[in-house]
């Protein structure tokens, strides 16, 4: 280490053996961090609330106020009863990305557990949220508009649907391990002031892959609760 400060996987490595905790990956260990991460930021903006909002407090307000309009935009005034399921979806998916920047940290979301966790979550809400809705009668959203192709499309339907957790896990996962791939082969080449200005990319890159994560659930829970044709 050259007396400097021990790498930050080290210090990770080192909480979980003096806890006995070595069955605890590591993705988990960050997971958790997003998650403290979030909490104490609520409470922070909780507990300094005003009427004309600075700091933290504009900031989530500019977040979540947008995203909100965005997402009754598209699905109607129902969005705002499945949207605090969407805002916190992207603010952790975010927040588990940028835990990627940290140098010597991993992102949660560069391994496919996490990835799938999510995925599957999504596929189970919205098919839940469009029972809810339609009861048996949401069976019509998988069968087309013709009845004369409905076992067909049932099928194609079907294989559409299960395919989608899939597409979510790898597309976030690709795209977050190879920005991280990316990272540290260029700093391995260029250390420090080569690869700063590549943080502003990748910080633009992390936040663009929770948002099509975050626009792609929102599509998938508007086509669960409109009405099928």
């Amino acid at each position: 280490m050259g007396g400097g400060l021990p790498h930050p996987l080290l210090y990770m490595e080192i909480l979980r053996n003096a806890l006995h905790l070595e069955f605890i990956e590591l993705h988990v260990w960050y997971t958790w961090l997003a998650m403290l991460i979030l909490f104490v930021s609520a409470l922070i903006v909780r507990g300094r609330l005003q009427l004309v909002p600075g700091g933290m407090q504009n900031l989530f307000e500019v977040i979540i106020g947008g995203l909100e309009d965005f997402v009754v935009s598209n699905i109607g005034e129902e969005g705002r009863k499945v949207f605090p399921v969407l805002i916190t979806l992207f603010l952790f998916i975010l927040t588990m990305n940028y835990i990627g920047l940290i140098p010597g940290c991993d992102a949660p979301t560069a391994n496919l557990n996490t990835n799938i966790a999510m995925a599957g979550f999504i596929f189970l809400y919205y098919n839940f949220q469009g029972i809810r809705k339609w009861g048996f009668g949401y069976i019509k959203h998988f069968m087309g508009p013709m009845a004369g192709l409905a076992p067909l499309m049932l099928v194609l339907e079907l294989i559409s649907h299960c395919a989608r957790p899939l597409s979510l896990t790898l597309r976030l996962f690709g795209n977050i391990r190879g920005e991280e791939i990316v990272l540290v082969l260029l700093f391995m080449l260029a250390p420090v002031f080569g690869t700063l200005p590549m943080y502003f990319l990748f910080i633009l890159a992390k936040t663009i892959q929770a948002f099509i994560f975050f626009m792609l659930s929102m599509i998938y829970l508007q086509g669960a609760l409109d009405h099928a044709h």
